[in-house]
């Protein structure tokens, strides 16, 4: 049998804390060696492990600007690499996202280091993206997971996703679009503000968990004062910006704002 939401993530509400990798080889802003690279990934994800969360999700955030659903070998090859150290020293169930809409590559990073989700992005209905247009790929992308034999690795996905004008389906809804999801086989649903660190709307989300099935995912705008309310309404929420110094998804994860949001979680 399929492994499902509830085989990775037991725990009726989880906290799963996003890792930004450093710029990688070949892309505008890299500096740092590879060797560096996974220790300042390694150290993020210790603090969360040290913290409690419940789950990691590993992105090329650095990598800008991202390229359009292609992204090169290098990419995909540092990112297992870096993916298969963290699996090695850190006991979380662990996924990936490969920026942007680079989904197929995702599935490749999470086969060979042996993760269990990804995070696709234009799963259903085309959009434009900061990148371009991107079309929806479900058919491609599950048709892959097939072929390379990873179908333990759940695919949750973006809808109506933040960076993205949706005025092309502006006159397809939220739920709609959930429910297009569904359909499609997709493990999972993740909804976004506007853009990073934007909070999402509780009232698209209470609509799109009662109209669907599988799990919903708050998946941006998390912070220590309203964590409780995404809580009573998601199955999961995905955390990054709020757990870096600062509030700064470009800095590193610090302990102390992961602690205390944990800790809001378990009381």
């Amino acid at each position: 049998m399929k492994r499902q939401f509830k085989d990775i993530f037991p725990k009726k509400h989880s906290i799963i804390g996003m890792i930004h990798l450093q710029a990688l080889p070949g892309t505008p802003a890299s500096k740092f060696e590879m060797d560096q690279i996974i220790d300042m990934a390694l150290t993020d994800a210790a603090v969360y492990q040290l913290a409690g969360v419940n789950g990691l999700m590993i992105e090329n955030m650095h990598d800008v600007p991202y390229l359009n659903r292609e992204v090169g070998p290098e990419i995909t090859a540092a990112m297992s690499v870096i993916a298969k150290e963290i699996k090695k020293e850190i006991s979380l169930p662990c996924g990936v996202q490969v920026l942007a809409g680079a989904n197929e590559s995702a599935l490749a990073v999470a086969k060979a280091a042996g993760l269990d989700y990804v995070r696709a992005e234009g799963f259903v209905f085309g959009h434009i993206a900061d990148e371009g247009w991107m079309n929806s790929d479900a058919g491609t992308l599950l048709r892959y997971r097939k072929m390379i034999d990873a179908e333990d690795v759940l695919v949750f996905n973006d809808i109506k996703k933040k960076h993205s004008s949706h005025v092309v389906t502006a006159d397809v809804n939220l739920v709609e679009t959930a429910k297009a999801a569904e359909y499609f086989r997709s493990d999972g649903l993740i909804i976004t503000g506007s853009s990073t660190g934007v909070a999402a709307d509780l009232k698209e989300i209470k609509s799109v968990k009662t109209a669907c099935e599988i799990p919903v995912m708050v998946g941006s705008g998390v912070t220590l004062k309203n964590v409780k309310k995404y809580l009573k309404v998601a199955d999961a929420l995905i955390v990054g910006s709020y757990f870096k110094k600062d509030g700064d998804w470009k800095k590193e994860v610090e302990y102390e704002r992961v602690a205390k949001l944990m800790d809001k979680v378990s009381s």
